[in-house]
Order: C-alpha cells, then sequence, then structure tokens
C-alpha cells in the first residue's frame, strides 16, 4: 500500500471526528452470504426512496454486494455494539457462525434482516458509481422497519458509542 499524503492523513482523521450511525449490511444469493459493518450509509432521496452505502472495491464483501444486487442495512441500536465488532471483522469469528446465531428474522425474505435492529432498509442495488478506493451503491427501498424505543450506536473518533434516543416532545 503506497504511503499516504498529508492531506489523506488529516482528511482520515477529520472524517473519523464525524460522527456516523453503525449499520450491518447483509446480503443473500446465488453469490454468498455476508454481512459488513460500514458507517458510509446515506439518505438520498424519498422519491423513490433510496440510500447509499459505500463499500471499499477491495473488500472481499465487494463483488458478492454487487452480485446479489439485494441487501438489507440494519441501524445498530445501542446495544449492538459487539456484534458489529463481529461484522467489522474485528474478532475473527466466521461469517457462517455469525448468521448461525438465533438473532435474524425468520421468513425475512431473501436478505438476512437483523431481528432487533434499531431500522431495518431491505432494498435493491438500482445503480453503482466508482469514487477512487470505493463503490458508492445506491439501493432503492422496499421495505424499512423503525424502533424508536432503542439508543443508538455510533462511530465516532475511532471508536463506538452509544447515543440515546431523544426525548419525546411534550405536548402544546
Amino acid at each position: 500500500m503506497p504511503e499516504l499524503s498529508q492531506i489523506q492523513k488529516t482528511f482520515r482523521t477529520a472524517m473519523a471526528h464525524l460522527p456516523a450511525a453503525v449499520n450491518i449490511v447483509t446480503t443473500d444469493g446465488p453469490h454468498g452470504r455476508l454481512g459488513l459493518t460500514v458507517s458510509a450509509v446515506c439518505s438520498v432521496t424519498d422519491s423513490p426512496p433510496t440510500v447509499l452505502v459505500c463499500v471499499n472495491q477491495s473488500s472481499a464483501a465487494h463483488d458478492i454486494f454487487s452480485s446479489n444486487g439485494e441487501v438489507c442495512i440494519n441501524v445498530l441500536s445501542g446495544d449492538h455494539e459487539e456484534l458489529a465488532r463481529h461484522f467489522a471483522g474485528m474478532t475473527k469469528v466466521p461469517m457462517a457462525e455469525r448468521f448461525g446465531w438465533d438473532i435474524w428474522e425468520e421468513d425475512a425474505g431473501p436478505v438476512p434482516v437483523l431481528r432487533d435492529a434499531l431500522v431495518k432498509i431491505v432494498g435493491r442495488i438500482s445503480d453503482r458509481t466508482i469514487q477512487g478506493s470505493h463503490s458508492v451503491y445506491f439501493v432503492e427501498v422496499d421495505r424499512v422497519d423503525v424502533r424508536d424505543e432503542l439508543d443508538g450506536l455510533i462511530y465516532f473518533n475511532r471508536g463506538f458509542h452509544r447515543i440515546g434516543a431523544a426525548p419525546k416532545p411534550l405536548p402544546v
């Protein structure tokens, strides 16, 4: 790997200070079943409902996501730090074992859906663009489930942090 320039190093430090939701993006299909912890997920539009997901092209997951074409973006709750570490590859737990745990919805459809995720977004990759080292996948949404009562999990300053749910507004 080539040495990083000063601007690249500073950029990486700056991006580490950009709090982001922690997600496990999953897929299943003829090219395999896998999941990957990512923070690069963003809303694009609600007409049609579309999100983007960025995946490094050098990742073994990259071609499997592209080939399967369907994904679930599981937005993690505050209780899911250990799960985020597993799917980030930090714990060396084999992928098959991760999907053997009793944490997945039964009969969820074509992709693994985390039963107690804060948000579940299921959709199809409708487009892809390449930007530098990453592919930006545009995912058209087919299903969304939200659980308002849970805390969230963010990645900030190279660490996971629980963030409390916003208080409900008082009636006026």
